[in-house]
């Protein structure tokens, strides 16, 4: 979803699916130049030659991540910030475009070849993954996530 907005990305969200093999990143890492002229056809996904092609290459450097350090899960949790104890205020989260974090896993996943993942972006998919609690307060859900943060524990 690099640069876009969440309802573009989330209104095509079956289109990604089918066009991306289910996000099984074996099936991406296959993908080739046909495969990627499929994909800059289909009016139902973001059609960006650049995006397409770091999707390709993100899926096949994944492959290299596991076999180091046993999961994408196992990797990622090592960049994840200490659990947030409070729910923050609306103007609190609408200053937040990263983090410290964010800032480092983007650098090492860079370092490691991957594209499109700067800051903002691997924020996003820490939120979206459950690193960060970025609900509100007087959020029911938010209070839910601090709750189940204290039995959590992160894979290894």
């Amino acid at each position: 979803m690099s640069g876009l907005s969440w309802l573009t990305i989330l209104r095509k969200r079956e289109n990604f699916r089918a066009a991306f093999r289910d996000f099984d990143p074996a099936m991406v890492a296959r993908f080739g130049a046909r495969d990627a002229s499929r994909l800059m056809a289909d009016a139902g996904i973001v059609r960006n030659r650049a995006k397409i092609d770091a999707v390709i290459n993100n899926a096949q450097r994944y492959k290299d991540l596991v076999e180091e350090h046993g999961s994408l899960a196992a990797y990622v949790w090592r960049f994840a910030p200490s659990p947030r104890r409070r729910l923050i205020d609306h103007d609190e989260l609408m200053k937040i475009k990263a983090s410290e974090e964010a800032v480092a896993l983007s650098k090492d996943l860079r370092k490691r070849g991957w594209g499109f993942v700067g800051p903002t972006t691997v924020y996003s998919f820490m939120q979206a993954m459950g690193l960060v609690n970025d609900h509100v307060k007087g959020c029911e859900i938010g209070r839910e996530v601090v709750r189940l943060n204290r039995e959590f524990r992160r894979p290894a």
